[in-house]
C-alpha cells in the first residue's frame, strides 16, 4: 500500500487517524448556507466498503485523487484506499487532473469543470473507472464520454450520506443503488432512502424521483426548484438538460420563476449570455421540444454566484 498525498489529504489522514469516532465536514451549500456536520467514521467506512464493491476496488488497485479533501467526495477517496489497503497517488486539484500519470488506475473522481482536460490530455485509458459528482453533466459532455469509449459513472449523493448512495452509467437515465440501500418515493414524489449499512438508517430527500423499481431510479430535479406555473409543475432541471443541448457548454444559465399576473409565477431562464450566444430563439426551440411554451423570457445578468465547489446558486426573481 503506497499513499502519495497532498497537504490536505495528510491533515485529513491525521484527523481519520484520532480518537473521535466522528469527521467534521461541511455541506456542500447548494440547497442552503454550508452548514457543518459531524459523519460517524464507521459509516463513512461502511460507503467506502460499498464504493469498493462496485468497482472492484481491492488490494492490488491504485486509485487516483485530483480533489481537495476539503470536501466529502476527496475524504472518501483516502478512506476507500484505506479500507482496500490499495495505493493512492493525489494531486492538487486543476483542470488537467493527472496528465502526466503514466501508470494505471482502478478508480478517479472528478467534477464535470475537469472532464475537458482530461480528455484532451489523450489518457483517457489510464482510468478503468471514471466517477463524476460535484455538479451536473452536460449531455454534450456525456456523448464526448460515450464516444470516447470511457466507462464514466455520474454519483447520487450527499455529504450527509457519505458521499454517493447511487450511480448512473454515463449514457443511462437510471440510478442503481449500492450495496445496502434501498429507495421509495414520499407523497411529494420525493426519494427516500433506506440503508442497513450506514447509521441514518432512513433519510428523505428533497429530490423528485421517478422510481423504476426499489434499486433504482430516475432524477427529475430538486423539489425546492420546482416552478408551479399556472398548475403546471415545471422542473428546471430538466429544462436546462435541453437547453444544454443548443447553446454552447461554456455559456452560464439557469431556469428561475418571477411572479406573474397571469401564472402566478412563470418560469425563465437566466443567463450571462449575450444575445448572439444566446438567441431569445431557444425559448421556440424549447416550446417545439416539449409541446409547450413552459419559458416565458431570458433574463441577461452580469454574474450567476456560485457555491464555493462551484454550483450555480439558483435565485428567484421576485
Amino acid at each position: 500500500m503506497e499513499l502519495i498525498l497532498t497537504e490536505r489529504c495528510g491533515q485529513f489522514l491525521k484527523e481519520w487517524r484520532d480518537t473521535k469516532p466522528y469527521i467534521t465536514a461541511h455541506t456542500s451549500g447548494s440547497t442552503g448556507a454550508p452548514k457543518e456536520i459531524k459523519l460517524l467514521k464507521s459509516d463513512m467506512r461502511a460507503s467506502a466498503r460499498a464504493t469498493n464493491e462496485f468497482f472492484g476496488i481491492t488490494h492490488d488497485s491504485t486509485l487516483l485523487l485530483p480533489l481537495s479533501a476539503d470536501y466529502i467526495a476527496g475524504k472518501m477517496q483516502v478512506v476507500r484506499a484505506l479500507e482496500a489497503g490499495c495505493s493512492l497517488i493525489a494531486e492538487e486539484p486543476s483542470s488537467t487532473p493527472f496528465s502526466h500519470f503514466e501508470g494505471h488506475a482502478t478508480m478517479m473522481p472528478v467534477v464535470p469543470s475537469q472532464l475537458e482536460g482530461w480528455l484532451a490530455s489523450g489518457r483517457t485509458r489510464m482510468v478503468d473507472n471514471l466517477l463524476i459528482g460535484g455538479s451536473p453533466l452536460s449531455p454534450d459532455m456525456e456523448r464526448r464520454l460515450i464516444d470516447a469509449r470511457v466507462k464514466a459513472f455520474v454519483s447520487y449523493g450527499m455529504t450527509e450520506t457519505c458521499s454517493h448512495v447511487a450511480l448512473r452509467r454515463v449514457g443511462d437515465d437510471f440510478y442503481t443503488g449500492l450495496t445496502g440501500f434501498a429507495f421509495s418515493a414520499d407523497e411529494r414524489g420525493c426519494l427516500v432512502i433506506d440503508t442497513t449499512t450506514l447509521s441514518f438508517g432512513r433519510l428523505v430527500t428533497n429530490d423528485v424521483v421517478a422510481l423504476r423499481d426499489a434499486m433504482s431510479f430516475k432524477w427529475l430535479g430538486r423539489a425546492d426548484n420546482v416552478i408551479n406555473s399556472g398548475g403546471i409543475k415545471i422542473h428546471p432541471e430538466e429544462i436546462e438538460k435541453v437547453i444544454a443541448e443548443i447553446v454552447p457548454s461554456a455559456v452560464e444559465f439557469y431556469v428561475s420563476s418571477r411572479q406573474s399576473a397571469k401564472w402566478g409565477r412563470e418560469a425563465v431562464v437566466v443567463t450571462t449570455a449575450d444575445e448572439q450566444t444566446f438567441p431569445d430563439a431557444v425559448l421556440d426551440f424549447l416550446a417545439q421540444r416539449m409541446g409547450r411554451r413552459l419559458i416565458k423570457d431570458v433574463i441577461r445578468v452580469a454574474r450567476i454566484e456560485k457555491t464555493a465547489s462551484g454550483k450555480l446558486k439558483r435565485e428567484r426573481l421576485d
